[in-house]
């Protein structure tokens, strides 16, 4: 993995070129204001046909992720896109891919601009809800979107090396992790996981009801409070990074029942 990681050059390495290209790609696809800045639309390196990523950019095809578009990214942008994004998911308009080009141009480095971690729900894919592709972001699963050493040290990888500029953690309504917690499951491995969902549990009023929808995801949105602060107990890295402004750590919450996610 990180032999495909190439260093993020400064922000001014970008081009005019890379610039235009990424406003006539915007223009077409209709993103937002801050969604235009940075779309992620300059020319793949090395490309084997200079003029290949404009047409794809003509055509209305989002092109993957290069270090010139991650460079341009400041965590307030890389914020938005995923919030375009997901709306696009929830109005059914998303984006169109090549996904083979975006495998071409992602084969020798990686530029994602976020890393979410979120649960192994399958109603949650995480690519999908955020209508994003290949080389866009990191993706990190665990049952109630946990927070352990190994996924503390992906997230400083993702941030500190690979130049991403912002931390997502993603809890979702209905989410049996924490109906676990709330039940107080008891199954081998799953025990302790669930374990670490008590925090929230115990912090939220109300009666002990795994099968009280309004108490489950109140204690699923807790839950992702306090991951969010063990994120920056745990991490100097990523406290660090947060503090000097390169990265943003946020929440977030999806709704299983109308793909919306709504950022806390």
């Amino acid at each position: 993995m990180f032999d495909r990681i190439t260093p993020v050059p400064d922000a001014g390495a970008a081009g005019a070129p890379a610039t235009t290209s990424r406003r006539a790609f915007g223009r077409s696809l209709g993103l937002s204001a801050a969604g235009l800045a940075v779309a992620g639309c300059s020319t793949p390196e090395p490309p084997a046909d200079p003029a290949a990523a404009e047409t794809a950019v003509d055509q209305g095809l989002v092109p993957a992720q290069d270090a010139a578009s991650q460079a341009a990214l400041t965590p307030d942008a890389a914020l938005t896109l995923l919030a375009d994004g997901n709306a696009r998911f929830v109005a059914g308009t998303p984006a169109r891919r090549d996904y083979s080009d975006q495998i071409r141009a992602t084969a020798g480095a990686q530029y994602p601009f976020a890393v979410v971690l979120g649960c192994i729900d399958s109603r949650v894919p995480i690519e999908t809800v955020f209508d994003q592709g290949i080389g866009d972001i990191f993706a990190a699963r665990v049952a109630g979107n946990i927070v352990n050493t190994e996924l503390l040290g992906s997230m400083e990888f993702a941030c500190r090396l690979a130049g991403s500029k912002l931390v997502v953690v993603l809890g979702h309504t209905s989410c049996g992790a924490v109906k676990g917690s709330i039940s107080s499951a008891r199954l081998g491995n799953l025990t302790q996981l669930v374990q670490k969902i008590e925090p929230a549990v115990e912090a939220i009023e109300g009666e002990r009801d795994a099968d009280n929808d309004g108490y489950v995801d109140a204690v699923a949105e807790e839950n992702v409070r306090m991951v969010i602060a063990e994120i920056r107990r745990d991490s100097p890295v990523l406290a660090t990074m947060e503090q000097d402004g390169e990265i943003h750590i946020v929440g977030g919450m999806y709704d299983v029942s109308s793909g919306a996610v709504r950022f806390i």
